[in-house]
């Protein structure tokens, strides 16, 4: 009998989908890649297929996860990027073997070759981070509100005020939160 495992959240931006692979980091913390096979799973599902990861592998994936998240959160916070954390982002930046192609709807796309490994798709995760954490592209960082959350995430909404990582999960769960207090308020008041 296989076990289940979460479900991966997945957005429109790599590196942040990536950080999103353990969630709920302030509250009960869910590891969404528990095994080199939920990596592999992982990378497939966002156009990064490889054929196998060892655990080696899964635990360079998590530092690299870890120090993309500390990075983004310190310029979310317009703080200094830790040093560590920008040195695993280069060198996994470095070890890899990607190209980039240009799609027939004017979009780049990452492909890896026949025979990558799990390191080169990472690098590919690594430039998404550092093409956001250098200010190349059209969005700003920021925390999501969730007091259980706080992860990073990449804000390209026109009003640039999104609070939550994600409407579907953070953002309902807080709403609700908040429904069910002032409910609970109303009653009190009521009686």
């Amino acid at each position: 009998m296989h076990a289940r495992f979460p479900d991966f959240r997945l957005g429109k931006v790599l590196a942040t989908s990536f950080t999103a692979t353990l969630t709920e980091r302030c509250g009960d913390a869910v590891e969404r890649i528990p095994t080199p096979q939920r990596l592999v799973d992982w990378l497939a599902v966002n156009g990064l297929a490889v054929e196998s990861c060892t655990t080696a592998q899964l635990e360079l994936a998590r530092e690299l996860r870890e120090s993309i998240h500390a990075a983004l959160t310190a310029a979310a916070i317009q703080d200094s990027l830790p040093a560590s954390a920008v040195h695993v982002i280069n060198d996994c930046s470095l070890q890899g073997r990607a190209a980039a192609v240009l799609t027939p709807e004017n979009t780049r796309q990452w492909r890896l070759g026949p025979d990558s490994r799990v390191e080169d798709a990472l690098s590919v995760v690594a430039a998404d981070a550092i093409s956001i954490l250098a200010g190349e592209r059209d969005g700003k960082l920021a925390l999501c509100a969730s007091p259980t959350c706080r992860a990073a995430f990449f804000d390209a909404s026109q009003s640039r005020t999104r609070k939550w990582c994600e409407m579907n999960t953070c953002g309902n769960r807080e709403k609700k939160a908040r429904f069910n207090a002032n409910k609970r308020k109303s009653s009190r008041t009521a009686k």
